[in-house]
Parts: C-alpha cells; structure tokens; sequence
C-alpha cells in the first residue's frame, strides 16, 4: 500500500474509494476496512464500484458513511483501465470479467488523469483502493462510452 499523496496547490482535493466485495460482505467490514486507509475522509467525492455490486448492502454503508454517491460500472468499463491497474488479477478476470474491482473502479470514476494514491488493500471479504482526480465532480461524468450509473446511498434496503 502506498500512503496517500499530498494534496495539489490548486483547489480541493477530490479522492474517488473503489470497492470490491464478495456477497454477503458485512457492512461494517467494509466501513472499518475504508476508514483504516483514508486519512482526509472530507476529501471523497464517491465510491465506485463493479454494477453487479450496486445494490450490496456493503457497498451502500460505505457510500451512507461518506455521505457520498455510489457510482457503478460494467465489467467491460473496468476492463478498459488493465493497463493502469497496480495489481491486475487473474483470478478477479474469472469471476467478474475484469482484472480488478476496487483499483479499476477507483480509476474509472477518477478520469483519464487520475491516479491511484491507495493500491488494493484487502481485508477477509472486501477490498478498497483509493484515486485521486484531477477534473471536477461534473467532468467525471462526461464520457458517454463509460458513463457510469448512480445510486442514491440513502436509500434503505430491507
């Protein structure tokens, strides 16, 4: 694991949290797994993660704690970002058709110059990277081959 870079000389830090997790993952094993690696938790700007994940009560606990959107992306999305990853995997590529969840998504979200400040850090059931941007909130979103989608991290799920 990397530490965290420090902060441009210009403007707001904007620090995007990818996600993995297997179903079923606690919730609070996710939140304590992100809070053991951010440092300026006031500086995430989203969670992002694989689709197939938007809905993982795990994945919405994250989002909830930051209070901050859940951004997802398809597999193929993620796939695209290969090259960029710290620690591709094999393994992932099998069951999910990536190479990675948390560092992929993290870069998705964080645009073309974004960059990972947090590789895969894993604890039993869940993984977390972390990716600084360098475009706004808005910018992020601009991109319509790899638009993501969004959930309302506030929603409440039975």
């Amino acid at each position: 694991m990397r530490p965290e870079a420090s902060p441009p000389d210009t403007g707001r830090r904007s620090l995007v949290l990818g996600l993995g997790c297997e179903r079923g993952t606690p919730p609070a094993e996710l939140v304590d797994l992100v809070v053991s690696v951010v440092r300026c938790p006031e500086h995430i700007t989203a969670v992002a993660t694989l689709d197939v994940r938007a809905e993982e009560p795990a994945m919405l606990a994250v989002a909830r704690h930051f209070s901050v959107p859940l951004v997802t992306f398809p597999a193929v999305r993620l796939e695209a970002e290969t090259p960029r990853l710290a620690n591709p995997s094999d393994l992932v590529f099998a069951h999910t058709g990536c190479h990675g969840v948390a560092e992929a998504a993290a870069l998705a979200q964080a645009g073309p110059d974004g960059r990972l400040v947090v590789e895969k850090t894993k604890s039993a059931h869940a993984t977390v990277a972390v990716a600084e941007s360098f475009q706004g909130f808005a910018a992020a979103f601009s991109e319509t081959e790899s638009a993501p989608s969004h959930f309302d991290s506030n929603r409440e799920f039975a």
